[in-house]
């Protein structure tokens, strides 16, 4: 399976590390509230970020997981029915599962990986 990508903040990634694992599902909400972790293939990173970080002034970064890590299985699921599909992750993400961190900046407005 293909690595996973999770767009976060800096900040809630270095709690992360510091409690051992990754409990965010997305922009402000827990694995608590949610039930799930939302994860993005590659090709749809960027438009996620468009959608959820779109008037985020701050510093992103996305965290590539190797779902072979996780101990969990890795649910496919779409927002809404006959839509695209979303790598969704019912378990915190253990930080040995995550096997690099990279920047997202803004180019002309929108997010770039990279």
């Amino acid at each position: 399976m293909a690595e996973l990508l999770h767009l976060t903040e800096p900040a809630d990634w270095a709690e992360a590390q510091r409690a051992g694992s990754y409990d965010r599902s997305s922009r402000g909400l827990s694995l608590g509230e949610v039930g799930f972790v939302h994860c993005a293939w590659a090709h749809q990173v960027e438009a996620v970020a468009a959608r959820v970080y779109g008037d985020h002034e701050g510093e992103l970064v996305v965290l590539r997981i190797d779902p072979d890590r996780l101990g969990v299985e890795v649910v496919q699921e779409a927002a809404e029915p006959g839509g695209e599909t979303f790598p969704h992750v019912y378990a915190p993400i253990p930080v040995e599962a995550v096997v690099g961190v990279e920047p997202v900046t803004r180019v002309a407005g929108a997010w770039r990986l990279g």
